[in-house]
Formats: structure tokens, sequence, C-alpha cells
């Protein structure tokens, strides 16, 4: 008979760092394209898994000087490479036990949400009956892994632990095991609004001021309302004074401003086919990670404070 805190820590054994669970319940009043129950009407329970970001990935673009390390092994790489292997470990375990497990990598090419908003592409794909999801169903990570106690949802829409702050990257696992539910965590328990994400964002994607509100299982949730179409092209290295490798202009700024499909392969190629995050997430992550470690609010401590010298600009 499986049990939340043997499959919790079979689920650290296999390589997550941290691991909640979440009754199914939890998602009543998704919108039917981010509802994970559409992809399984009969499960009980989602497993929710952070894989950490390594702080010493992001040290190459604070430094300015070796970027391939947070777009591979701290992106693409996690969701690639060591998510799909956990997952399968994981999901063979509870399969051997006589429960369906179905995996969920932090992966949707096929999504038939054109925003990962909720809003369904009408000509991508169709439901296959009234009342079901058009495929594929876009699971939202960030608020299952709140739905689960994972963590919560800071301003900058980030997934904040109490171990990481915003460092860790999320997959899941939806079964028909009835597993005990872990606690949620109340908005504001990490989070404090501080907006140094808003200050730091080098695309200004992150409003100070406009935000998104859900309820989620009885609590408020609030999120800036982010601009992703300058979230993922500043990600991609739009910003001129944030990357070093836009040297001929004006063909580089033109370049890396394409939209991200584009953006993403222009100069310095994606690792992993994926993740060529140039920018190094300079609000959302480095400034959320250090207000946090300053605030003593995380688990995982350092002997150094993450930034060592004035913060470089071209």
């Amino acid at each position: 008979m499986l049990n939340a805190a043997d499959v919790k820590q079979f689920c650290l054994n296999a390589g997550a760092d941290v691991v909640g669970i979440a009754s199914m319940d939890r998602f009543e009043g998704a919108p039917l394209q981010s509802d994970p129950r559409q992809i399984f009407p009969d499960a009980k329970s989602m497993i929710v898994m952070g894989f950490r970001i390594p702080r010493g990935s992001l040290r190459g673009i604070e430094e300015g000087t070796f970027y391939v390390s947070y777009c591979s092994m701290g992106y693409a790489a996690i969701n690639h490479v060591l998510q799909p292997m956990v997952l399968w470990q994981i999901t063979r375990m509870i399969e051997d036990e006589g429960y369906e497990a179905v995996p969920i990598p932090n992966n949707f090419p096929w999504t038939n949400n054109a925003g990962a908003d909720g809003e369904p592409r009408l000509t991508f794909s169709k439901p296959v009956a009234e009342g079901r999801a058009a495929p594929d169903v876009f699971v939202h990570m960030r608020i299952a892994a709140m739905a689960a106690g994972v963590g919560e949802i800071g301003w900058s829409k980030m997934l904040l632990t109490k171990r990481f702050g915003p460092r860790q990257r999320l997959a899941a696992i939806i079964t028909d095991a009835e597993l005990e539910p872990d606690p949620i965590i109340e908005p504001g328990t990490i989070c404090d609004k501080c907006k140094l994400c808003c200050r730091d964002c080098t695309g200004n994607a992150i409003p100070v001021d406009k935000t998104v509100k859900i309820n989620l299982a009885g609590y408020e949730v609030e999120w800036a309302d982010i601009d992703y179409d300058l979230c993922s092209r500043y990600f991609c290295g739009m910003s001129p004074e944030h990357n070093p490798f836009m040297t001929n202009f004006p063909e580089d700024q033109e370049g890396f401003a394409q939209e991200v499909s584009k953006g993403q392969r222009y100069k310095v190629g994606p690792t992993y086919d994926y993740g060529r995050a140039l920018e190094g997430a300079r609000g959302c992550i480095r400034a959320c990670m250090m207000h946090l470690e300053e605030q003593g609010k995380l688990e995982n401590k350092f002997e150094h404070p993450f930034r060592r010298r004035p913060a470089w600009k071209l």
C-alpha cells in the first residue's frame, strides 16, 4: 500500500530536491484547457517535484564571462534530461504497486493553449468529445506546485520555495493512488512583494501594479501580469546593455530582438534544443534570490553572498 511519506522519499532519492502532494479537488475551478483532471479524470493525487537550479550555474552570467552553464545545467538539461529520468523511475515504482501514474515533464510542445493562459487555439486541435479539453492540456506547473504545498507564487510569477527561493524547475505526476496531501503554503509566507524583480528585469516585463488574481483552494493568489512578449525577447538577449554577444549593429540588435522561436537561435544557439537564456533571469531569479538570502529566509545557505562585485552593465 502506497503512502505519501514513502512516495515523497522515493522522489527525493530518485533526484528531486523538493516534493509535495495535492489532492485533485484543489484544482476545482481551473480553466478547462489547464485542468490536470482532464488528463486523468480518475486521478486522486498530483505529486509535484522541484529540481534545484544550482546557484553556481548563474555565476558565469553574473560575471558576464560564461553563459552556457545556466542555459544548459540550470535550464534545459534539468527539463529535458534530468526530469524525464526521474519521472520514469517514479512512475515505474507507482505502477509496480498497481496504480496508474501519468508523468508530466515541464515540456508542452503540443499545447492547444497559445499563450499558456487558458485560451485555446481553435484551429490547432479539437475536443474528442463534448466537455473535454482539446489536446494537449497545458498544466500550469507553478499553480500545481502551490496546490501541492511545494512553495508559493511570488510577485514575478516564479514559484518560490522555502529551501531555494526561485531556484527550481518543476515536474509532476498524476495518479489514481490516494495520497495524503500537503498543506498549502499561505501567500505572503516567502514573497514580501519587495518588487526587486520588477526593478532588475532587463525588459521591464514585470509590472509593479498590474496583477492577475486567482482563487486556489480557498486562498487568493496574486502575481504581476507579466508581459510575455517582452519577457521572451529580453530572455533571449534583446537588451544591448546586458548582452555581450551583441557586437554588430544593427544586425545583432535586430537578430536578438526576434520573436522567441527565432531569437533564441540567433548567433548563440540553444543547448539541448532549448533554454538559450542570455538574460540570466536578472530580476525574477537573481534579484529575488539575493533578497531572500539577505533576509535569511532560505534553507539552502551559503558561506558568501551571491553578488560580490558591482553588477555589470554595457
